[in-house]
């Protein structure tokens, strides 16, 4: 991998790993509904902005159906339910629970792609599975009746990331992505504002809170997919994911610096299993290892 793949991986990491930072200090405020509509809203515009200026055809009017399915799967719940999590646990509890995207995956692609599900990938499920149960039993944090909806939102979320991803690999090849990453957020902020209507804000619109939303929507949602989509292009989809290594450990170091969370030998303990066990479902076979090798 280049030196500039493996910074731009790096710098998509670090940046999406602050969304669990801006979503536990601009849900409270806004709720759930709310911050995800606004962040989706200000991501993509930005997206088709930028989509504008570089003259790139999204092809709106053919596409938009699947750019509303997508934008509803991928964007609106998930974004909706982490944020619903954000108002009950740590910004680090998020980032760790968001790693167990994959271990989804790998169950729906054999599924519906078809991919068969190797020794390694069931232990890496099971070792993900035990993971999350280490980190929401002994974790540091009280697990009362809110945070255990907090955890099942966030697994509901990881699941709408799969699922997604599953159907885009299985039925999206045709769409342009950086037109999926800028107009499934436009769809998704339409899902998304009658159900913020129904629930207003809870809190004042402070400066902090507006700043940190501009960071989520802008960064996280707005250069985030734009590195994203590079690095798809430039060093793989497998390659890439292996960001998901990298999201729980900056995750705790946000939490800590920026909220002052602490990180637990047990919450430690509860990521090295989730992300070994990602490892172990996204390591290609052996046959690939060694064609790749060559």
């Amino acid at each position: 991998m280049r030196s500039a793949d493996l910074a731009r991986l790096v710098g998509l990491a670090c940046i999406w790993s602050l969304s669990f930072v801006f979503m536990r200090i601009v849900a409270p405020a806004l709720g759930p509904a709310w911050t995800a509509a606004l962040r989706v809203l200000i991501g993509g515009t930005m997206l088709v902005v930028w989509l504008v200026y570089t003259r790139q055809d999204a092809n709106v009017r053919g596409n938009w159906r699947a750019y509303l399915l997508i934008g509803a799967v991928n964007s609106a719940l998930p974004f909706a339910l982490f944020a619903y999590a954000a108002l009950s646990l740590p910004a680090a509890y998020l980032a760790i629970l968001n790693a167990t995207v994959p271990l989804y995956a790998v169950v729906l692609a054999a599924v519906w792609l078809d991919e068969p599900l190797t020794v390694a990938k069931i232990t890496g499920i099971i070792s993900g599975i035990v993971g999350v149960g280490v980190v929401t039993g002994v974790g540091g944090i009280e697990m009362t009746t809110a945070t255990w909806l907090a955890t099942a939102a966030i697994l509901l979320a990881t699941l709408c990331y799969a699922v997604a991803a599953i159907g885009i690999k299985r039925r999206g090849q045709a769409l342009p992505p950086y037109g999926i990453a800028a107009w499934s957020q436009i769809f998704a902020a339409v899902v998304l504002i009658p159900p913020g209507v129904a629930m207003p804000p809870s809190g004042p619109l402070t400066l902090a809170v507006a700043a940190n939303l501009l960071g989520l929507g802008l960064l996280c949602s707005g250069v985030a997919y734009l590195l994203y989509y590079r690095l798809i292009r430039d060093i793989g989809p497998t390659r890439t994911a292996t960001l998901t290594f990298l999201l729980p450990a900056f995750g705790m170091v946000w939490g800590w610096l920026l909220l002052g969370e602490s990180i637990t030998l047990t919450m430690l303990a509860g990521t090295a299993l989730i992300v070994g066990g990602t490892a172990a479902v996204l390591r290609p076979p052996s046959s690939r290892r060694a064609i790749a090798a060559r």
